[in-house]
């Protein structure tokens, strides 16, 4: 397994491409290891990749239904931010941010991080006074944060209509520099390179039908691939939740599964910059380096584990869109696509220990499950090796719920959809 550098591209540019390896094994499962983790998405492939980096336990398996980048992780619109207002996410995302800043390095592969800026309009002059309030929050936290006049806004990014008549005139923006987007098909390769380097096991094509149960604690999992044993096994599968961890016999958790559509229009010259947000509604858009526009939106409403998505969606997020940038009415779709997205009751994520002894949790993550990417594995790592939650992630447990100490980012209360 070779390193990924400019002399081996060279090299194999001169000799028709062909001394390429794969960029992990297909391994076979062993009867036994350390740690298993369910789910190989970017935050499985980063909790195996941080268990073996920062704890030197690589005697791990990840096991994954499918194969690798064919689930959520890529299935999304790329953004990575930490421009939250409440202390323990912003916290948490900020890490998360300073990982990504170095991660390509780190890895040797490269996940196309760009730090093109993420910008949120505001339309109101009470939503411009809610975004001073979260940047004036994050610049407390030593994060980068900008708030914006219209003049500001039309030297960032021309294309947007700023005319006193648009339907939904602006009023300024917050603007947080640093964050950007990364290339989600390249994470999760990138992070399985490295993991499968460091002795890690990635098994595609691996679903699990049930745990192994020593009393109440678990001790394995039961596969489509045969019984495979382990003192602690870590769970991290996005959407499908609630489905893994009834196999365990938990039959009731503070999430839902909702579907949540992303498109991609046909190519255009250079436009877009940076990511902008609509603040009237629920889009966001970038623009790719092939040219595409890549826009999402609101959730579709309607619990679901399809990959898909519905008309309405289209029609709601392509309107905003147009609201926001109407140079863009000719434009041509050329994908969709939905992701399983699992909805936290506070819209805040859980990663702990639980809900039964030898079992491990990450779910919850809402709309910011790929930003998140590093941040989840380091800290599920750290919580997988001490048996305990890190500073990082110790306010995001299965207790909140119980005890009444939610972490409400958008004060929308009860309601996994609001989120």
């Amino acid at each position: 397994m070779g390193d990924y550098s400019l002399w081996s591209v060279v090299k194999n540019g001169l000799t028709g491409n062909k001394s390429w390896k794969p960029a992990w094994r297909k391994a076979a499962p062993k009867p036994s290891y350390d740690v298993i983790i369910v789910g190989g998405g970017g935050h499985g492939l980063a909790t195996a990749y941080y268990l073996a980096r920062e704890h030197g336990i690589t005697n791990v398996a990840v096991v994954e239904r499918g194969l690798i980048g064919q689930g959520s992780v890529g299935r999304n619109t790329t953004i990575v931010r930490s421009n939250y207002l409440l202390p323990e996410n912003s916290r948490f995302y900020e890490w998360s941010l300073k990982l990504w800043e170095g991660l390509s390095q780190e890895l040797n592969y490269n996940v196309m991080f760009s730090q093109r800026g993420v910008l949120n309009l505001a339309h109101t002059p009470s939503q411009l006074d809610q975004y001073a309030q979260r940047g004036n929050a994050m610049r407390l936290g030593g994060i980068d944060a900008e708030l914006l006049a219209r003049e500001d806004i039309a030297r960032l990014c021309p294309g947007i209509d700023l005319s006193p008549n648009a339907r939904f005139p602006i009023e300024g923006g917050l603007f947080q520099p640093r964050a950007g987007t990364a290339r989600h098909d390249a994470v999760a390769w990138g992070l399985a390179y490295a993991a499968d380097r460091m002795g890690v096991d990635i098994i595609e094509t691996c679903e699990v039908t049930g745990f192994i149960r020593d009393g109440s604690a678990i001790t394995g999992v039961e596969t489509s691939r045969g019984e495979i044993r382990a003192p602690k096994v870590g769970v991290a599968v996005a959407g499908m939740t609630s489905e893994v961890m009834r196999k365990a016999g938990v039959e009731r958790l503070p999430i839902e599964s909702h579907i949540l559509q992303a498109f991609v229009s046909e190519p255009v010259k250079p436009l877009i910059d940076t990511v902008v947000t609509f603040g009237a509604g629920h889009m966001y858009v970038s623009q790719s380096d092939k040219g595409g526009l890549v826009f999402g939106g609101n959730l579709d409403y309607y619990n679901s584990y399809a990959q898909r998505g519905n008309l309405p969606i289209v029609q709601e997020v392509a309107s905003e869109l147009l609201a926001v940038f109407p140079n863009l009415g000719r434009l041509k779709l050329l994908r969709s696509w939905g992701g399983v997205m699992d909805m936290s009751m506070d819209g805040s994520p859980i990663i702990t220990t639980g809900p039964l002894p030898g079992l491990f949790l990450n779910c919850g993550w809402c709309y910011g499950g790929f930003k998140a990417t590093p941040g989840s594995g380091w800290c599920f790592a750290w919580t997988i090796a001490h048996d305990e939650p890190h500073a990082r992630n110790a306010a995001f447990t299965l207790d909140r719920f119980h005890a009444g100490t939610v972490i409400d980012e958008k004060g929308a209360g009860a309601a996994p959809r609001l989120h």
